[in-house]
């Protein structure tokens, strides 16, 4: 019983753990602690904020200078969330393949 007690309390502390942090409502501390966030890009962050929530991560995008796309993608992997929701990347943005069988150029 012990161990399915202690099992429990690990899982759920990991999934806390990996809570979501959304940029909207994020402190400073909360950003720092997303990988490949520092102080210099988490200040930049705020500082939009005050000019009005970001709508999207679009927007989010243009508004934080030097986040782009892959930066995104990598802040999205581990937490951060713009308005609850996770980054997808483009359609336009995405490598494409050729199909099999298919000359290379």
């Amino acid at each position: 019983m012990l161990k399915k007690m202690l099992t429990l309390v690990a899982m759920l502390y990991a999934a806390a753990a990996f809570a979501a942090v959304d940029v909207n409502q994020a402190t400073v501390a909360e950003l720092d602690g997303i990988k490949g966030i520092g102080p210099g890009l988490s200040g930049k962050i705020i500082e939009e904020r005050k000019q009005g929530a970001f709508k999207d991560w679009n927007d989010f995008i243009q508004r934080v200078r030097g986040v782009g796309e892959a930066n995104a993608g990598k802040f999205s992997a581990e937490g951060m969330t713009v308005n609850g929701r996770g980054f997808k990347a483009s359609a336009a943005a995405a490598p494409t393949q050729a199909a099999p069988g298919a000359p290379k150029k």
